[in-house]
Formats: C-alpha cells, structure tokens, sequence
C-alpha cells in the first residue's frame, strides 16, 4: 500500500510539473479587408500581435502564405495532388491560378526584411529588428493581395460562389519542438496558433 501511495504521489508530482511547464504562443489578428468579385481577389491589411509565451528568445517568425499552393503545379499541394488518382484531373481544372503578393511587413516603423522558405513558395521567414524576449509582445502590419483560384480543396471560387479559407498572412506554430513551417496540402489539417479575430 506505501509503495503504490509513493508512486502515485511521484506521477502526480511529475504531472504536475509538465502541466506547469506547458506553454503556447498567441496571435492576435486585426484584419481590414474586401472581396472583390471581379478579380475574385481579398485586398486587405493586416495588424498581427504576436506574444511570446515560449522560454526562448525568438530571432524570426514564419509565416504560412498558403494562396501560394495554387500558383503553379510545383508546390507541395500540386505535387501531393498529383499523385492522385484523378489528380493530373483536377490540376488541369484550376484554370485560374490563386496566390499571395503586395507583402510589406513592418513593425515599429521598420520595415521587416524577409527570407523565402528553402522549399515551400507559401511558406516565408519573417526576420524581427531584435530578438523577441520570453512574455514579450510585437506587432507586425502588412498589406496583402490574395488572388483566389478556381476552387479546389476546400478553397476558391466557381463563377460567383466562394469558399475562402486560409486566406491571410497566418505566422505558423512554435512550440516545444521549435518551428512548424509547414505548407499547404490538400490532406492534412492546419495547425495555428491560440489567438483572437477582428475582421
């Protein structure tokens, strides 16, 4: 009975410390932005509050372009597509193609240099003007002009009807394993940051 007592206490100590050490980033977004039905397009702006709840000093953020995944058949979306049964198919149905441009990222007055993501057109890094302290807070604006496809994967449009997802510059996950700078696929789930919405 002690001995099933003293390792009940040790795993509820042990859990309670892993509780106490669990931490997640926010993402606060303000978004200013319009459908134009002409140029199936979303111009907007947007004003991102990023607050570093991780132990780590933060030199960059990622950030998921994801309307990029439809600008040509090279992406990580077209490709994973592509292996499909029908996926040559519905490649060959997108015929106007969707992405993300008219970026300018700023923050204090300073605007933010940025680095292309090795292998991912809808992924890009985001460098910040000094290193981003634990309990810290920055705010980052940028315009942004995103061109929607003739809808595939849960996203585009078909004459005047829209489905629009993913649609703004959207920082990707830090967590314990660091960095998630994932692109966008036709199976698999998105994965964001805790956060609030002004739209």
């Amino acid at each position: 009975m002690k001995r099933f007592f003293f390792l009940f206490l040790t795993c509820s100590v042990f859990s309670f410390a892993n509780a106490q050490d669990y931490w997640q980033q926010q993402v606060d977004y303000k978004i200013d932005a319009s459908l134009n039905d002409k140029q199936h397009a979303v111009k907007g702006a947007l004003t991102l509050d990023y607050t570093n709840n991780s132990p780590d000093k933060l030199q960059f953020i990622w950030f998921h372009l994801w309307p990029n995944a439809y600008k040509n058949d090279s992406t990580a979306f077209a490709k994973q597509v592509a292996k499909d049964k029908d996926g040559p198919k519905r490649l060959a149905a997108i015929k106007d193609r969707g992405y993300m441009d008219s970026l300018n990222f700023m923050a204090g007055g300073q605007r933010l240099q940025t680095e292309p993501h090795p292998q991912y057109i809808d992924v890009v890094k985001v460098l910040l003007p000094q290193p981003l302290e634990p309990g810290k807070k920055i705010t980052i604006t940028t315009p942004f002009y995103t061109k929607l496809a003739t809808y595939n994967s849960r996203s585009g449009y078909n004459d005047q009807s829209y489905i629009v997802t993913q649609w703004y510059p959207k920082p990707a996950v830090y967590d314990r394993k660091g960095w998630h700078p994932m692109p966008y696929l036709d199976q698999g789930e998105f994965y964001s940051e805790f956060g609030s919405f002004a739209v």
